[in-house]
């Protein structure tokens, strides 16, 4: 099959050709239809996420088709669309496991970093760690939800039913939860990088009711602060944003370092939370939500063996919405 490679951090992705994996007692082998570029894959191609496997193929946004069944698989069929997620396999017997807070698992194993992703034709998958997928959205569109939308929806609950709520970094994960969040009634206010005025008006598009950058003040006074870009001096600005009591929840999986600020911008029980991966609940309760909640999901598409160019592309900012590869 053809896949990208990856050989080790810093390197550009290598096409190859590769054995078609055979699946094991509870997997699946997925033929791959579309997979969706996450900036945690370019943090793993950046090398600012520390390599779990050599090579590595990358890619955890998986929409494909169950073309085979391992041994004792009886939740899938041959034929039937599948969503493949970061969360690829758990312990089950960690304390977290136990407690139900599996995305916090002790010994976990994520696709495209612990076993190899979705930018080739066929993946593996856990059986019981793959989504069905409603059948609103195609396989290109569908292909963002399986992070950009998972994890928005998990930092997103993490706001508490905040009314007046800040996205800052206006990418692949903002665009899907501002229709969310418009969909319920909640106000949306989008922070891009200074000068990024093509962003901030794909944000108005989508229902937000100020966009502006990082280095302005929203009019009003949030409620609850989603930070999605990969900044640590972000922290403290959002946290000048949040009225006393408010949140600023961490979604990214790698940040720079945040810098000192005075306690006073902490003050009043403001408070700065990370966010960790996913559960399966959460899966099933965000892909509930979006077959009942039209969303429209702004892609760009590349071919597979233009997964370099994809990434570059992911750098630079240069679409809105989220990238897909297609084999």
């Amino acid at each position: 099959m053809r896949a990208m490679l990856l050989d080790q951090p810093g390197s550009p992705l290598r096409a190859a050709q590769v054995e078609v994996p055979q699946p094991g007692p509870g997997q699946i082998l997925v033929r791959v239809r579309a997979c969706g570029v996450c900036r945690t894959d370019l943090h793993i191609a950046d090398g600012e996420l520390a390599p779990h496997r050599q090579p590595l193929i990358p890619g955890h946004e998986v929409v494909g088709t169950v073309e085979q069944c391992g041994a004792g698989v009886r939740a899938w069929r041959p034929g039937q669309r599948v969503g493949v997620p970061w969360l690829g396999i758990t312990c089950g017997a960690c304390p977290y496991c136990q407690a139900r807070t599996e995305n916090l698992c002790d010994a976990p194993g994520f696709t495209g970093y612990d076993r190899d992703g979705g930018y080739a034709q066929y993946v593996l998958a856990e059986a019981g760690y793959a989504f069905g997928l409603p059948e609103r959205y195609d396989d290109v569109h569908a292909a963002p939800l399986l992070c950009a939308g998972l994890i928005g929806y998990r930092a997103y609950a993490m706001t508490h039913g905040a009314r007046r709520i800040g996205l800052l970094g206006f990418g692949a994960a903002a665009h899907i939860l501002t229709q969310i969040a418009r969909h319920q009634g909640r106000e949306v206010y989008a922070f891009t990088r200074p000068g990024d005025l093509r962003s901030q008006r794909f944000a108005r598009k989508l229902g937000a009711v100020w966009a502006g950058d990082t280095l302005h003040r929203p009019p009003q006074v949030l409620d609850a602060a989603i930070i999605f870009a990969p900044d640590g001096a972000l922290v403290p600005m959002a946290l000048s944003t949040v009225r006393k009591g408010g949140s600023v929840v961490c979604a990214g999986i790698h940040m720079s370092d945040i810098p000192s600020f005075p306690y006073s911008v902490l003050w009043g029980e403001r408070i700065v939370r990370s966010v960790s991966n996913l559960t399966r609940a959460d899966g099933v309760a965000f892909f509930r939500l979006a077959s009942e909640c039209p969303l429209v999901t702004e892609v760009t598409v590349f071919p597979l063996d233009q997964a370099n160019q994809a990434l570059a592309a992911l750098r630079e900012g240069a679409f809105d919405g989220a990238a897909v590869l297609v084999p």
